[in-house]
């Protein structure tokens, strides 16, 4: 009927079918179990008082029982009452999305359209578009959820849910690949449009936000404490009906899958290699790219199209994309889209308050940047920013001209130069490394050759992605790690076997309470501005309620403000003095020798030599950091013309 399978496809989607529906039930006799407990002391009042006016229970015992049920049944019933109209006025959770309306995308809404006639469910009420390698459907019928939804079309039933679209998709995929990634999903509109299971996920969506309502800003200590017994109630409805839920969203799925079979299946296995692909050029270009402008103040405003580069970027380096570019000169699926460049700006600037916690709107502090800007305004702002940052520390510390002599006779100049560095982390230890310790360093420094040499002869043995500079540090130094690892275990006993460079130990700790400072300050800049407008629109939503407008949407994360979704872990501070150190290295690059900065599709900022990128920096620079050793740093200083003793530009 659905599929090429035949009967078994008709019986498997039967089947999926079936098993939500039975889950729905489940969930929806949890809700009747829980109304027939809040009810039971008023019919037991209601049998106790029809006793007495029959002449069966009668009595002064009988008296004081029906006055203690009675009461106990009227406080029931208003606990009960309390926490429906928490639960059913409670708002539920929404995805932070990019609205697309049908003016927007016609040719979009039109393929989503006749997928669903070819299907036979319920077309989508609207689309929607996400900063992420995802797609879904989201019900949004709660009356918080209407207000701020915009219209699919006309015909579109009001209760069915709204397609959320990850916009990467549109900018690789072609239309073909969309069209089958998407079947699956929009086949779950007919399952959903089912009564019981509605009903269910109503219920479930319910309890849900009803939970998160004790932590609503605003609320005085006797409404905070009824929010706390409403939340309480809620997580028990919660835990009885988990696993009912989540066997009725499986079998919801399994029911969406079987029935797509009928739309381009061979298609749809091409398509998923593509997803996987996607996933990987974007989470890269937010971790590796988007993430230091960012930082900077500056938010790429065209992200999804960065994500075609950075996976045709792959296709040139590696083997296991070899194909996928040929793909390019099919139809793309963002020429379903009226204003795509309109579009991908917008889903750019969510994925910044997404993943960074960046402003709703642009600003002078907060402003968008093109890929062609991206070296000038992104990376040498970065490296100067960061090399200010470092020399700040060092004139904290006291270390202007005190660390001379350190660097083989060298002399230390005045002002942000890249010997005054060098001289403080290569300052020679109190007492000598023994020879061993020596020649582990020989042997790790062996061990990086000869894993540079093999990674460069050797490039079908590649991972998808090139490992970055700190990988092929830490892969090389394994050698040298084994060779010392008798030297680790005695680190209490033999302080002359040492392998930690004191001098950069100390100058790491004080970068990270520095950056820590900073970053706190940023958290409460952002912290404040997100409350002021949550306090806005919540003053907005209570006079649009009278007025009948449309209340501007307030996203905040479980724990307060965005980011919901962090990208990186907090970074070590031998890492975060890696980093200064190399934008040091590379200010005097680009100020003393011919180097520019530049932007590597799936690394981010790099240091372009002669118009070659300059990937064996990284590792010279963690020997001088991790072991005191500038040999290796001063030797590619000279191959490449820099000239250390030159004060670099700062911002």
């Amino acid at each position: 009927m659905y599929g090429v399978s035949g009967t078994g496809s008709v019986v498997g989607e039967e089947w999926g079918a079936r098993a939500a529906r039975s889950r729905a039930l489940a969930v929806l006799r949890v809700r009747g179990r829980a109304l027939g407990l809040a009810v039971l002391p008023a019919a037991v009042a209601v049998v106790l008082y029809a006793g007495g006016v029959t002449g069966h229970f009668t009595g002064s015992g009988w008296d004081a029982a029906r006055w203690v049920v009675t009461v106990l049944a009227v406080l029931v019933l208003l606990a009960a009452t309390a926490v429906a109209l928490v639960v059913a006025r409670a708002r539920p959770a929404a995805t932070p999305t990019v609205e697309l309306a049908e003016t927007a995308a016609p040719d979009l809404y039109r393929l989503v359209r006749d997928l669903a006639d070819r299907l036979d469910v319920p077309a989508p009420a609207a689309i929607a578009l996400t900063p992420d390698c995802d797609s879904w459907l989201e019900d949004r019928t709660h009356r918080a959820h209407r207000a701020l939804r915009t219209p699919g079309g006309e015909g579109e039933s009001e209760g069915a849910p709204v397609l959320v679209i990850g916009s990467p998709f549109l900018w690789w995929m072609r239309v073909g690949e969309l069209r089958a990634v998407l079947a699956p999903v929009v086949a779950g509109t007919g399952p959903a449009a089912h009564p019981d299971i509605a009903a269910a996920r109503r219920f479930v969506r319910g309890l849900d936000a009803a939970v998160a309502v004790p932590g609503t800003p605003g609320l005085d200590p006797v409404r905070r404490l009824g929010a706390q017994g409403v939340g309480q109630v809620a997580r028990v409805l919660l835990r009885a009906c988990r696993g009912h839920a989540a066997e009725m969203e499986r079998g919801v799925a399994a029911a969406g899958s079987e029935r797509a079979q009928a739309v381009d299946y061979g298609v749809r296995i091409v398509a998923q290699e593509q997803v996987g692909l996607a996933y990987a050029g974007w989470d890269r270009l937010l971790t590796r790219v988007a993430l230091p402008a960012w930082r900077m103040g500056r938010w790429p405003a065209k992200l999804d199209a960065g994500v075609v580069s950075a996976l045709t970027e792959l296709s040139r380096r590696d083997r296991l994309a070899d194909g996928f570019s040929s793909r390019l000169g099919e139809r793309p699926a963002c020429d379903l889209l009226e204003e795509p460049g309109a579009v991908d700006e917008a889903t750019s600037l969510l994925a910044a308050r997404l993943f960074h916690g960046g402003p709703a709107e642009p600003g002078p502090d907060w402003s968008p940047v093109e890929w062609s800007q991206y070296p000038e305004e992104v990376v040498d702002r970065k490296w100067r920013t960061d090399a200010a940052r470092l020399h700040q520390v060092l004139d904290g510390l006291g270390l202007a001209d005190s660390a001379g002599g350190a660097g083989g006779g060298e002399g230390v100049s005045d002002g942000p130069t890249l010997t005054r560095v060098i001289a403080h982390l290569s300052t020679e230890p109190t007492k000598p490394v023994d020879a061993d310790a020596d020649a582990a360093v020989d042997v790790g420094g062996a061990a990086l050759e000869t894993a540079q040499t093999a990674q460069a002869a050797s490039p079908q043995e590649r991972r998808p992605f090139p490992a970055d500079d700190t990988h092929i540090a830490d892969a090389g130094t394994d050698a040298a790690t084994a060779t010392d690892a008798d030297i680790d275990l005695d680190l209490d006993t033999e302080d002359d076997e040492e392998a930690v460079n004191p001098a950069a130990e100390a100058l790491a700790g004080a970068l990270s309470a520095l950056l820590a400072r900073e970053e706190a300050a940023r958290e409460a800049r952002v912290a404040a501005t997100a409350l002021t407008a949550e306090a806005a629109a919540r003053s907005a939503e209570k006079d649009d309620r009278h007025s009948g407008g449309t209340p501007p949407a307030v996203v905040s994360g479980p724990d307060g403000p965005l980011p919901l979704f962090p990208l990186q872990p907090p970074r070590s501070g031998r890492d975060l003095l890696a980093d200064h150190v190399t934008a040091m290295v590379c200010c005097a690059a680009v100020d003393t020798a011919e180097a520019t900065p530049g932007l590597d599709w799936l690394d981010g900022p790099a240091l372009l030599v002669g118009g070659e990128r300059a990937a064996d920096l990284g590792p010279r620079v963690l020997a001088l950091v991790e072991d005191g050793d500038p040999e290796p740093l001063r030797v590619w200083l000279a191959r490449t013309g820099v000239r250390p003793e030159k004060p670099v530009r700062l911002v």
